[in-house]
């Protein structure tokens, strides 16, 4: 069962499928007095973007020139730019807690809060959920570090005591033990989509799905929609695999290149509180672009989006696409 607070994703997934109930109609006025329709600009493509040099040093100096916007092979206009590191950022940590995480429980809560309390500032949110056999809601939107922390503290390891998971869905040959995709999905769909501003969901696992009825092609489409980056921290305890053995990070590639963002790789010369220090910069070092797309069809297709750069040395970092949601 994965859920937020109490409510299971199957749940979640059956309420979007009901149409919302008709609300009781209202007279209308006269149209001589219906004030004027209020326009809002609804149409735009918001592209969260971050420079590297050929040393990966991050470039934070370049201007609207420096970049060619192409959306399924067409330029595009950009219409507004900015480099700006205040822009309200809302950011969604999920933390694996499933059996082969055990080990490294307490690391990440004391690297996490640490991070928390740099990278949050006045206008900022973010969110706790961890997931193993289940997908859980530890503390919702809050710019409190005391809250975070808390909830942090309270991560427990999360595993299938054996046998078969009783749910509608059969789970014989598929154990639920790391809801991965599910819970990206949740917090994508069930968290960010309604937020505004920059979003990111910051993902601490060892990449292994076990028993998501999702799948990772689900997770990245609600984090496209979402306008959601994904940032995977690849932490793993080899006593948990065999020394030999190594997790894939596949998926993990996959939700942060389609999404824009990227996979750190903690290690013995790659601490975990190094890598959030990282990532604390590039979340600060990104320019925010924004057009107004050629195609006005609001047709629910795929765009495909291609950021280029006049310095050809420099590399860009961004979203691949995005979803022409209907009006």
């Amino acid at each position: 069962m994965v859920r937020t607070h109490a409510a299971p994703l199957r749940f979640l997934l059956a309420l979007a499928l009901l149409a919302a109930p008709a609300l009781p109609q209202q007279p209308q006025k006269p149209a001589e007095e219906l004030p004027p329709p209020i326009k809002v600009e609804v149409n735009l493509v918001n592209i969260l973007a971050s420079v590297r040099d050929k040393r990966g040093a991050l470039i934070g100096n370049l201007t609207k020139d420096d970049f060619t916007i192409l959306e399924d092979g067409k330029p595009q206009t950009i219409k507004y730019f900015t480099r700006e590191t205040d822009l309200p950022l809302t950011i969604g940590l999920l933390v694996d807690v499933s059996r082969s995480q055990e080990n490294l429980l307490e690391i990440e809560r004391r690297a996490a809060v640490e991070f928390f309390g740099e990278v949050l500032r006045k206008k900022d949110m973010a969110f706790v959920i961890s997931f193993g056999e289940d997908a859980e809601l530890e503390q919702d939107f809050t710019n409190s570090t005391r809250l975070l922390g808390r909830a942090l503290d309270g991560l427990h390891v999360s595993a299938p005591v054996g046998g078969l998971h009783p749910g509608p869905v059969p789970t014989v040959g598929q154990p639920r033990g790391t809801v991965l995709f599910d819970a990206v999905y949740l917090a994508a769909r069930e968290k960010l989509q309604s937020e505004v501003g920059r979003k990111a969901i910051v993902l601490i696992t060892d990449g292994v799905d076990q028993g998501s009825r999702l799948k990772v092609s689900d997770a990245i489409e609600a984090a496209q929609r979402a306008d959601s980056v994904v940032y995977g921290i690849y932490y793993f305890d080899p006593s948990a695999y065999g020394f030999f053995l190594h997790p894939s990070d596949s998926d993990l590639v996959k939700m942060a290149n389609e999404t824009g963002g990227r996979v750190f790789k903690v290690d013995r010369k790659h601490t975990l509180p190094e890598v959030f220090k990282e990532l604390q910069d590039e979340m600060r070092s990104q320019y925010a672009i924004a057009y107004t797309p050629i195609n006005e069809a609001r047709d629910g297709s795929y765009r495909h989006i291609e950021i280029r750069l006049k310095d050809k040395n420099l590399k860009v970092q961004a979203r691949k696409g995005y979803y022409a949601a209907g009006r």
